[in-house]
């Protein structure tokens, strides 16, 4: 069996930010014009008031200061309330594509490679932009790279469960290297209307290069080592999205609430948290390495600060450092799958080798996907 490396990374950050007071500005003037609208049935008893949100509230409830996507201003426009894309015909590259064309090639060249070394491309995301043909087959031809490709998707444990079949096609000698990339367009499924929730998600793209660890030519941050990889999910709707092909079908509303992101956060929290700890434990129990003492770091899931903080708590007994559990949804804010890699990507420069850390990712199914890496 080949041992496999992580030899480069890739990061497509889009230009346009929003931050939490241009957010809170849009989205309680929306509040005033429903409530206006509304106002009989409000005064009536029959209907609620709708709440104003804060960025006090966002910070509060989340950790996250703004975010990063491809489009804001038909997300800021109360009467819209998402973005803004032109159709784009079949013989041009496709939005989703040519943000995970960017950040791969910035892996490959992170990984000193090219097109020519890669074997398998891998689109693994939260949501994919259409059924058929797979985008990974799309990336796959605009980057000039042989072999196959397919699409997965684990919600926001995506990419590490993409990882893990890069991982095993290498071991196993169908492919050489493999291409795993994010891209995450949260923006245009996210419930921009709804206060619980407008605040948390971010469009983004990473990438990863996996390659056999005896030819990994790494990059100014080294090649990884992958020690394990470890997967696990358990049926659970406390988070869940309804948008599907069978919807038309149903004849069911398409601008529906149920065909956005939906999650009863409390539960989410609740239970996710003790899962996600107990799963690295175990995992890292199973390779002989001690949480509190043998891992330099842990790249986390980037949904929400408090989580990622009990989470890192549990794991090695007390409050973890900023270096210990590195925090990037601050900037970014929850990028779905891509958040623990962007971690990755950005904080891994300054371990030496030998040192151990943790990639693993939580989200809807319920899901959670860990990677075990030691820098070479």
């Amino acid at each position: 069996m080949n041992r496999v490396a992580i030899s480069g990374t890739g990061l497509f950050v889009p230009e346009q930010v929003i931050s939490n007071q241009e957010l809170v500005v849009s989205f309680n003037q929306y509040v005033a014009e429903e409530n206006q609208r509304n106002a009989a049935a409000i005064a009536a008893g029959s209907a609620e008031p709708l709440l104003e949100s804060s960025v006090e509230f966002i910070v509060k409830a989340s950790g996250i200061q703004r975010r990063h996507v491809i489009e804001k201003s038909g997300i800021l426009d109360p009467q819209r309330m998402r973005p803004r894309f032109a159709p784009r015909a079949n013989e041009e590259l496709s939005l989703m594509a040519e943000i995970a064309v960017a950040a791969a090639q910035q892996a490959l060249a992170s990984a000193g490679r090219t097109a020519a070394d890669i074997d398998a491309v891998i689109c693994a995301a939260s949501n994919m932009q259409r059924a058929y043909p797979a985008m990974a087959i799309e990336i796959q031809n605009a980057l000039g790279i042989q072999g196959y490709g397919f699409d997965m998707n684990v919600a926001c444990s995506s990419a590490t469960f993409g990882i893990e079949q890069a991982v095993n096609a290498i071991r196993c000698g169908s492919a050489r290297a493999v291409l795993v990339v994010n891209p995450e367009i949260t923006s245009a499924h996210h419930a921009w209307h709804d206060r619980d929730c407008h605040f948390i998600f971010g469009d983004i793209c990473s990438a990863v290069v996996l390659e056999r660890a005896d030819t990994a030519q790494g990059s100014r941050t080294g090649s990884w080592e992958v020690l394990g990889t470890r997967l696990a999910t358990q049926f659970s709707n406390n988070i869940r999205n309804n948008a599907g092909f069978i919807n038309r079908c149903e004849d069911a509303d398409p601008q529906a609430r149920d065909k956005l992101f939906m999650q009863e956060g409390r539960k989410v929290f609740k239970e996710v948290c003790p899962m996600a700890a107990a799963h690295i434990g175990e995992h890292l129990g199973s390779l002989g390495i001690a949480p509190a003492s043998g891992v330099r770091r842990y790249w986390l899931h980037q949904a929400n600060l408090s989580m990622n903080q009990l989470i890192a708590r549990k794991l090695l007994d007390r409050d973890p450092s900023a270096e210990e559990a590195p925090v990037i949804l601050d900037e970014y804010a929850n990028t779905a799958s891509a958040g623990s890699i962007i971690a990755f990507h950005q904080h891994r420069a300054d371990l030496a080798a030998g040192d151990v850390g943790v990639i693993c990712s939580f989200g809807a199914g319920y899901s959670i996907g860990s990677v075990v890496v030691r820098k070479m």
